[in-house]
């Protein structure tokens, strides 16, 4: 699951490393939780011959997949995560899947590590590229139309199962998209979701560090640097066995 995450880098490091040129200056967000207006990447539109048309554009949703089909939102729960590896198959992601595929940039993303003891405390991780400021997770969006005919741009992003890094602290991570897969994930008009599914893994052990941090992340509210200050884990990050598998996952779609 991925319920929390940050977006921190430059706006000259997220033009160069997503291949955009109409993002302005997003401010440095730490806390970005679900329901809040999110910056996401889609294909731009159909290049023409000599055109000097954009390949990517960004664009602002909200974090919080609302299927077309919706009447009443009040009545669906609130989906910002989507399992990579049944969402071609759900009534709720299939369109998607096969017609609006994002890119979501973060600096990192965080998870929660709860203890088997009853009553004690889960330790927070930031968890973030071990190499660079920006990662790219694979996400889905949709366009939600109201009855009074107003729309609402939303999107979720895509999970699978853990690596044995991420496995000590969660069973599932949010799927990663490589730069030289960019233009593949987001070309829904020639790459059908059968031909991404080779995309839709969980990425190499040694991508990202885990970071203890403090609680302060659990409140929305709370949105400033001293979030990701590196704190005395509460409890020893258990040790993996060499050659274990990754704890199984449940199959539902999270919710928040």
């Amino acid at each position: 699951m991925c319920g929390r995450y940050a977006l921190l880098a430059r706006t000259d490091l997220l033009r160069e490393f997503l291949g955009i040129v109409d993002v302005e200056d997003p401010p440095a967000r730490y806390n970005i939780a679900p329901t809040q207006p999110i910056l996401v990447v889609v294909a731009g539109e159909r290049q023409e011959p000599g055109s000097n048309l954009p390949e990517r554009r960004a664009v602002l949703v909200r974090w919080g997949f609302m299927p077309g089909w919706v009447k009443d939102p009040r009545d669906f729960p609130l989906l910002i995560n989507a399992r990579s590896e049944t969402a071609v198959g759900k009534a709720s992601f299939k369109a998607a899947m096969r017609h609006r595929r994002i890119l979501v940039p973060a600096s990192g993303f965080f998870e929660w590590r709860r203890p088997e003891e009853k009553g004690a405390k889960a330790q927070a991780y930031f968890i973030r590229p071990r190499k660079g400021e920006i990662v790219a997770f694979a996400g889905l969006m949709e366009t939600w139309s109201s009855a009074d005919g107003s729309e609402v741009d939303t999107g979720a992003i895509l999970t699978t199962a853990a690596n044995n890094d991420i496995s000590r602290i969660h069973d599932r991570m949010p799927v990663v998209i490589r730069p030289e897969d960019f233009s593949r994930w987001l070309d829904c008009k020639a790459q059908e979701p059968r031909d991404v599914v080779d995309l839709m893994k969980p990425i190499d052990d040694g991508f990202f560090e885990a970071i203890a941090i403090s609680d302060k992340v659990n409140k929305v509210a709370n949105m400033g640097p001293d979030i990701l200050e590196p704190v005395e884990e509460e409890a020893p990050m258990p040790q993996k066995k060499k050659g274990a598998d990754a704890p199984p996952s449940s199959d539902q779609l999270s919710l928040f």
